[in-house]
């Protein structure tokens, strides 16, 4: 189902402030915006118009004017106390922990995964700083976050939902991943996730530990169907090097 099903009313400034949480799509959980006009990335736009069609990427005037529309929105990612495999499902400015977090996120500390093994960045409540602010996390990573309070702990996204033709590198080995789209489904028949590597994904449960998915080639099958929700990461093990691949717009 497209993005279109997602919203559910008009709205300006002068009206109400959010749109209803509601969303019967199986695919969307985040609510969704869209300016109709030029969006600022500091989101400083006159008017933030709510329309139940986001497919135009253009349309041209009588004088021949292009008028671009961007779908932006938020996704509000509950965090447990303790351990859990999340991700950033929206792009907001360049991407820095210190811009994707917001201010005064919460006992956080964050473990991402690289060549070179973990990179460790925490939040320190009393300095309210994080120990690199520019560290960079953009949609289609993953990483674990430690929640040290104890009570979960609730982040709210902000940003543009990526378009056009995304690819996301998955190598050879472990790596921690994400859907690019903040979308919810099945991997492979809903979110083009690829196979061609024999990959087996490792998704963590804060209270119940690992589900183990793994492609069997030969039988064409899973062992049990992955199915990720919004801003969910999880550990990818690939037999070979292969890319998540995906073409996407608002419209679909």
């Amino acid at each position: 189902m497209g993005l279109a099903t997602v919203i559910r009313r008009v709205c300006s400034k002068k009206m109400k402030k959010s749109c209803e949480k509601g969303v019967d799509s199986p695919g969307f959980t985040c609510q969704i915006r869209c300016a109709y006009g030029n969006y600022s990335k500091k989101m400083r736009t006159k008017a933030l118009i709510l329309t139940a069609f986001v497919g135009a990427l253009g349309i041209a005037g009588a004088s021949a004017q292009v008028y671009s529309v961007n779908a932006v929105g938020y996704v509000n990612k509950s965090i447990p106390s303790g351990f859990s495999i999340i991700a950033n499902p929206l792009n907001n400015g360049g991407n820095k922990v210190s811009e994707i977090f917001g201010a005064a996120p919460g006992p956080l500390t964050l473990y991402t995964f690289g060549d070179t093994g973990f990179t460790i960045n925490g939040y320190d409540t009393d300095f309210e700083e994080w120990t690199n602010g520019d560290q960079v996390i953009s949609p289609g990573e993953g990483f674990f976050v430690n929640n040290s309070g104890a009570a979960a702990v609730t982040v709210t996204f902000v940003g543009e939902v990526p378009q056009g033709d995304l690819s996301n590198a998955l190598p050879q080995g472990f790596s921690i991943r994400s859907s690019q789209v903040p979308q919810a489904g099945e991997l492979e028949a809903d979110l083009g996730f690829p196979i061609d590597g024999g990959p087996t994904v490792y998704q963590f449960d804060n209270a119940t530990g690992y589900k183990i998915s793994s492609y069997d080639a030969d039988f064409e099958e899973w062992s049990s169907v992955p199915s990720v929700g919004v801003a969910e990461g999880f550990w990818v093990l690939n037999a070979s090097a292969s890319s998540w691949n995906r073409s996407f717009s608002t419209s679909e």
